[in-house]
Formats: structure tokens, sequence, C-alpha cells
């Protein structure tokens, strides 16, 4: 029984020892390399850590990243990617939060590293790359790896709660290996793959990317962040590189579609799209079915809390533009509920009945690390079971069943208002608008102060259209009473629309009025 991820990789050095594991726009790494270089990262580590604690990176994603990563794990440790991006602030929360007295990071970020708050030990990662590991390294690595348990932690990944204050998911092996065991079955994701990574390593999209690759020994294709920009860059990219599987957020796909990517070229060995993050757009996936009529598409659905997703649903049949996307059935080993407001479970029989999305399994996490309020809040006890002891995350988000059994998102707990006297569903709204011809993608959001729900739109439709076409499908009360159209729609690191960018420059063009 697999038991530390680090099998993955040690099997795969076995399997494909010259075989590229990981490539960037710039270098690239075989298994031997991935795995020598990797325990060099570990034996220099444990110079300045011990298990199960949090080693920071500080640094861009890259071949480099990777093996940092692995090299904590060799080290017993668990691994925090820091985004040298992100507000001072954001970061000096997160390290406070771990705990941290040292950190790794490249030469590129050291002068950012500089401006934090952080006083503990920053160590190079060009020297932790290029350690030379002595005898002594070894037999302290094998003591660790002895005793390593698969309730080690494996990573963390920050994610900001309502309150804009970060939270530190912490996620152990066994999680991660019962997610992938059944993930790169069902997709059938071989060593023939090369999984082009769209997703940063400080979003668990990633982790998807990374160990199924490793398990089954595919490559990773790292994607240059501002590819994305520029769409025959980042087609060029992939059919140059013959990039077969794309595990990519919703936005990334979109981006292709709107900027009309498909007219430049279609990439040649494309076999596999799995998104996730948002709503797909029905009029965005059908422009992707499309060009890739032999592909398999999934719409995969699950938060940070679960280790990555909890539902998959293969796309099977043609979707109109009004239709809703099912996101599906639990992966193995997953219990995935919908419980009404009194914790009674909703059965797949009472169709458009909603509930909140609640998930039970191994694929449940350790919680937020050092937050023991916010864990006990979203990690409870399963209200259905009296019995004995059954942690399940409570999401927050809301779905139903469709006529035909399959589970549907509906939209967040806190998307769900009550305006003029009814109970509202944003993401109801935001469907029915990105369903119109001409709209590219849409956001609702309600102004509390000002009683309104405003409709953000990007696209070449106006709001007299959109309007009348919403007059068509939904009763008065569900229409915006304002709509702005926007030049392109902000969207966060993690490939989401930014709805709190949104709102405070709608808020600032007020204001200026």
């Amino acid at each position: 029984m697999i038991t530390n991820v680090i099998e993955y990789l040690e099997e795969s050095t076995r399997k494909f020892p010259d075989k590229k594991a990981v490539a960037d726009a710039k270098t690239s790494m075989t298994y031997t390399e991935l795995s020598q270089i990797s325990d060099q990262v570990a034996a220099a580590l444990i110079k300045y850590t011990s298990p199960r604690q949090a080693v920071p990176v500080f640094m861009d994603k890259s071949c480099e990243t990777l093996a940092i990563f692995l090299g904590a794990v060799k080290a017993g440790c668990f691994y925090v990617c820091l985004d040298p991006t992100q507000p001072a602030e954001r970061i000096n929360h997160i390290l406070e939060t771990l705990g941290a007295d040292m950190m790794v990071v490249d030469d590129k970020s050291v002068k950012r590293q500089e401006k934090l708050g952080f006083e503990g030990k920053a160590l190079l990662a060009s020297e932790v790359l290029g350690y030379e590991i002595k005898e002594e390294d070894r037999a302290k690595l094998a003591a660790i790896r002895e005793q390593a348990l698969d309730i080690d932690p494996l990573y963390s990944i920050f994610t900001s709660g309502s309150t804009g204050i970060p939270k530190g998911v912490i996620v152990c092996h066994r999680s991660v290996i019962d997610f992938i065991e059944n993930f790169t079955q069902i997709f059938d994701i071989t060593d023939q793959d090369i999984i082009g990574n769209q997703a940063p390593f400080d979003f668990d999209v990633s982790v998807k990317d990374i160990y199924s690759s490793l398990k089954v020994g595919a490559t990773i294709q790292i994607i240059p962040k501002t590819f994305f920009s520029f769409p025959t860059k980042l087609l060029d990219y992939l059919d140059d590189n013959k990039v077969t599987s794309l595990i990519w957020a919703v936005s990334a796909l979109c981006i292709v579609t709107t900027l009309k990517g498909f007219e430049y070229k279609i990439p040649s060995a494309i076999k596999k799209v799995i998104f996730s993050g948002e709503v797909m757009p029905i009029k965005h996936l059908n422009q992707w079915i499309e060009a890739y009529p032999n592909a398999m598409f999934v719409n995969v659905y699950g938060p940070t809390e679960i280790t990555c997703n909890c539902t998959y649903y293969i796309i099977d049949r043609k979707f109109g533009l009004d239709d809703v996307l099912p996101m599906g059935k639990a992966f193995p080993n997953e219990r995935v509920m919908l419980l009404d407001d009194d914790d009674k479970l909703i059965e797949q029989n009472q169709a458009g009945k909603t509930g909140e999305i609640v998930v039970s399994g191994t694929c449940v996490t350790l919680g937020y690390f050092n937050n023991r309020e916010k864990t006990d809040q979203a990690f409870v006890q399963n209200p259905l079971n009296k019995a004995y002891n059954e942690l399940v995350y409570r999401t927050g988000d809301l779905g139903y069943y469709n006529e035909n059994g399959e589970m549907c998102f509906s939209s967040r707990k806190d998307f769900q208002i009550k305006h003029m006297g009814h109970r509202i569903e944003l993401g109801e709204i935001e469907m029915a608008i990105n369903a119109i011809d001409g709209i590219n993608r849409a956001c609702c959001i309600f102004h509390q102060d000002a009683n309104k729900i405003l409709g953000f739109f990007e696209g070449s439709s106006d709001k007299k259209t959109i309007t009348h076409e919403l007059s068509l499908k939904l009763p008065k009360f569900m229409i915006p009473q304002e709509f702005i159209d926007v030049d392109q729609m902000p969207v966060t690191k993690n490939g989401k629309i930014d709805r709190k960018k949104l709102m405070d420059d709608y808020l600032a063009t007020k204001e200026g009025e």
C-alpha cells in the first residue's frame, strides 16, 4: 500500500529514468534528475527544520520549484508555495500563521523577500538545489522516512475567506494518494500524456498536474503565465510541446475562445480537457468541443478543503445555451450529500430541491493550519451520523439534483440573496445572461446598501438587449436593476471572476460621478 507520494516519484524514476518529468519554457528535468535534485534539497533542509514543519517556498513556479517541493516532502515536511507577486501583508500573515522560521527563496525573488517582515532564515534556492549530500544526511533522511505516516501533512494552500484573512488548508499524503489513484484511472492519464500546467502552484488545480504526472510517469509542461494574455503564443506553445491534457480553470479556457484563439490554430495533440473553478459557460464549452470533437471533456467540482475535487461529469451529450452542466457524481470513496436547512438529506429523486453540498471521506483535509475556530466551523460531525465520529466538510455551496438524478451546482450560499421579498440565486441570473448572444462572461453582485442587483457583463451585447432577453426567461424581480459593461472581466490569480474588484471599481466610478 502506498503511504507517501514520494513513492510515485520513485516508481516512475525506476520505470522512466531518462524521461522528461517536468519542463518549463527555459529548462527541464528527467525523472532521475528530479529525484536526485530533490534528494539534495531534502538533505539541505533537514539542517534547518524538522518533520511535519512548514517549508515556505517563495518563488515563481518552475522545474526548480517542483524539485524544492519534493525535497521538502523527503525531509518529512510539508511545503507552502508563496507567490512573490502577492502583497507583503498577505505573505507576512501566512508566514506568521505557519510560525515559520525559515523559507526558500530564489535569486529573482530575493529583493521582494527582503521587503517582508520575515525575521527567519532565508535559504537561497540555488544553494539547496546544489547541496552536496553526505552519508550522514542519507541516514537521517532514511530515519525520517521510516517514521512517516500517511496522515502527515503534504502541503498547505492558503485561501481567503469572507473576511479576506488567508486560511491555510492543510492536506495529508493519504488524501492526495486516494484522490490521484482514482483521478488517473477514471480519466485514463498515462505515461503517454503531457500535461499542460496552467494553474499556479499555490492553487490546488496544480496538485492534479503534479501528482497525476508523478504517479503514471507523464510529463508536466509548465506554461508561462504571460502566454494566457496572448492566445497565439499559448496555442503555439501547446502545439510545439505536444500537450495532450489540459486540467485548467474555466477562465483559462474561456480566454482562448473569447479572444478567438481557434481561428489562429487548433493544437493537434489535445485529448483531454478537465475544467473546474467556476461554472463553465455553455457557449465556450461548445466552441471547445467543436474544436476537439473526439476529446474527453470533464466538469469537475470541489473546494480546496476536500483535496481537489469530489464530483465529476464526463460530457456525454450536447448542451443548449440555457442548459445546466451537471456536476455529475462523486469520485470513488467520497460521499457527496445535499442537506436542507434542517440538515435533512435531499434524495436524488427530489429533483430541483436545493441544499448545501456536504462532503465525507478520506478526501476531507486536516482543516485550517493554526486556526481551530474556522476549522471547527467548517469541518463538523456528520449531522446524519450520531453513532461515531465522522468529520464532513460543509462547502457553503448550494446544489440540486436534475431530472436525471445528476447533481448540479446552484451557487454559493453567500450568493443567495433575499430581494423584493424573494429568495434569489445570483448564479441563475448569471447563467441566463451568459446564454445571450454577444455575451462573453457575466457576473451578478447584490449591492446591499443600494438594495439592487448589479449585472456586470463582457461582450458586444447592450443593456437594452440583455434586459429584453432576460424578461423572456426570468421574473421581473430577478432582472438586475443596473447593468455595467466591462472591457474585460477581472479574474483572481486562481482564475475565478474577481467580484471584489468589480465592486470596488463600480463604487469608485459612482463616487467620481
